[in-house]
């Protein structure tokens, strides 16, 4: 299936940077830190996967979002959509063998309705055409599956990841963590459920029962992740935080930059006479 994306690896620790809404052609996109974060995930060979809103591409002619400070001079010029793929491929090229998947938010499906541009069809297809790599075009939802296998003969255990963009508001208080109680009720058989969209960043720890296939009851534990966003829109040094801006006119507060890294460890335990291959996760805001 398009959207499940599986990878396969031997019995040992993986780390994968988990990033959303980067809105990478945005002025307001703050890329030294998010150069930061690729690079230090290039230095530990971690895995990279973008969970939607890689793009921003709000400056087209017929988009009513459109401003004159939302542009960057290198991406103001007719063939705009273009110019910023072009750029996106140049400028994330240096990280692609190490990305596992793109997929879509909100800002480039909205190209697909009212441009008829995939945006993120060509960004991936640029990108493993240039570097010979084979990054996987993600969905606004689906799943990602790191296999650990032990041996030839020894089986193997499965880390699966349920991603979505995101949808709503987020909430000033809740900061969308309801939204990780309505997506418990809908999907099962996930380790972890990932989200961007609302631009906050956290993560919770859901204690789920289950029965197993030989009818043995465990208990599991489910990460509800959240990831930020590396825009800044609360306002600047300059002009002054909290001061203007479409944040402030509707009241939201100041939201947190950065994405989160994700640690896997496969592990062999004997509980109670039986053998149990699981894999311990936990995640950390990259810094």
């Amino acid at each position: 299936m398009k959207n499940v994306h599986i990878f396969k690896n031997n019995f040992d620790p993986k780390k994968v940077l988990l990033l959303s809404d980067i809105h990478w052609d945005n002025p307001k996109c703050d890329r030294v830190l998010l150069k930061r974060h690729l690079d230090q995930a290039m230095e530990m060979d971690a895995r990279i996967c973008l969970n939607g809103d890689t793009l921003c591409l709000m400056m087209g002619r017929a988009d009513r979002r459109g401003h004159k400070s939302g542009i960057r001079p290198e991406h103001n010029v007719d063939h705009y959509f273009d110019a910023v793929v072009n750029d996106a491929i140049e400028w994330f090229s240096p990280y692609a063998k190490n990305i596992d998947v793109i997929s879509y938010g909100n800002h480039e499906t909205a190209i697909i309705k009212h441009q008829e541009i995939d945006v993120i069809q060509r960004l991936v297809g640029g990108l493993n055409q240039k570097n010979g790599t084979h990054i996987q075009t993600g969905g606004y939802g689906g799943w990602i599956v790191y296999n650990f296998k032990r041996s030839k003969s020894a089986g193997s255990v499965s880390y699966r990841i349920k991603y979505y963009h995101g949808s709503g508001g987020g909430g000033p208080v809740t900061k969308g963590t309801i939204q990780f109680n309505r997506m418990a009720t809908m999907v099962e058989g996930a380790d972890m459920v990932w989200m961007g969209h609302v631009h906050e960043d956290h993560e919770l720890t859901y204690q789920v029962e289950r029965i197993n296939h030989n009818n043995r009851v465990h208990l599991k534990e489910v990460l509800m992740v959240r990831t930020a966003t590396y825009k800044e829109e609360y306002g600047d040094e300059k002009d002054g935080y909290g001061a203007k801006g479409w944040m402030v006119e509707r009241g939201s507060p100041p939201k947190p930059l950065g994405g989160r890294f994700l640690i896997l460890e496969p592990i062999r335990e004997i509980i109670n006479g039986h053998e149990e291959i699981k894999v311990k996760a936990y995640t950390y805001r990259a810094q």
